[in-house]
């Protein structure tokens, strides 16, 4: 995570999308995503606690108890008085930015809840370190999709990132290969993950239990080894994935398209809508792209589609 330390006034910061979920990782993968961020600028304010300026859209809350920028940015506040932190006035105030689209499976609350905790942080002094920042963007994260890290990890840390435990929370960075590319398809359409979690199922028969564990740690073997080969064909979902076919119109038929068009792996982006497809290729990404696209069309539903790579850098913050 980059961060400039400072007395200031106020503070932006601003976290990449992500897909959690990654493959097989069901809560326990998860990538930052190159392109599209949230943002937040936190300045001090005399209004008590955390309000809210400006909630980034017309259909997100105002009300600081329910906008994960500002549940996250409170858990902040509360933890650096905690430590003795000098508060410099009475609370702060926070403006949003979203650049993620709502409930589109690209990890948009998460990324507005790493910002607002970084942003506040910063204002601060950035008295909280990163394994504090992250409990406090599980406090904003449970409230909306439970408690995961595979959204916010890798969002405030950058990269690809395994999640060995949550509590305590213990997660490890794995090295990116080199060539890794991502298509990711948005078909206008949103899924909420409170919806999607519902449909996975209570128990899973032992074969499968057993071919879940050799591909999460097939992609981990494929980014220590820089094998995009492998790690595209780790990416075999086979608990969350059906579960959630009959919630995604025009996925499986994306994801046959994407293969078919050269993706050495294709699986859904989080929670979904968003559906996503690897290759090492960039010609080749430009080909899936349009596939994926003409496939969702034939359902029929209007798509974006997106080439991107892996966020390095994580959450940004700036000081003012």
């Amino acid at each position: 995570m980059t961060r400039v330390d400072s007395t200031a006034s106020s503070a932006r910061a601003t976290a990449p999308g992500s897909i959690g979920n990654l493959g097989p990782g069901l809560d326990v993968l998860g990538c930052a995503l190159s392109g599209a961020r949230d943002e937040v600028v936190a300045e001090w304010s005399d209004a008590k606690g955390v309000t809210v300026r400006d909630p980034g859209h017309t259909e997100l809350p105002v009300n600081a108890e329910r906008h994960t920028s500002a549940i996250a940015a409170n858990a902040v506040l509360d933890a650096a008085t905690r430590m003795g932190v000098h508060m410099v006035a009475a609370g702060v105030a926070l403006s949003v930015r979203k650049g993620l689209p709502l409930s589109g499976g690209q990890g948009g609350s998460a990324a507005s809840a790493v910002a607002g905790a970084s942003a506040v942080n910063a204002l601060l002094g950035s008295v909280l370190d990163a394994a504090r920042l992250l409990e406090c963007c599980l406090v904003a994260e449970a409230k909306v999709a439970g408690r995961h890290l595979d959204n916010i990890a890798p969002q405030l840390l950058g990269g690809i990132v395994l999640v060995k435990s949550v509590t305590p929370i213990d997660v490890v960075r794995l090295p990116v290969p080199d060539k890794l590319i991502f298509v990711l398809a948005h078909p206008s359409q949103r899924l909420s993950t409170s919806v999607a979690r519902r449909a996975l199922p209570r128990s899973v028969d032992l074969s499968i239990v057993t071919h879940q564990l050799a591909q999460v740690a097939a992609v981990v073997a494929a980014c220590y080894t820089n094998d995009v080969e492998l790690f595209g064909r780790a990416i075999d979902d086979r608990i969350a994935e059906p579960a959630r076919l009959h919630l995604l119109p025009g996925f499986a038929e994306a994801k046959r398209a994407a293969l078919e068009a050269g993706a050495l792996g294709a699986s859904i982006s989080g929670a979904g809508p968003t559906s996503f497809a690897v290759t090492d290729d960039h010609v080749r990404a430009e080909a899936i792209a349009a596939a994926m696209k003409e496939a969702y069309a034939r359902v029929p539903l209007p798509c974006v589609t997106t080439i991107t790579t892996i966020d390095r850098h994580g959450t940004i913050v700036e000081t003012s």
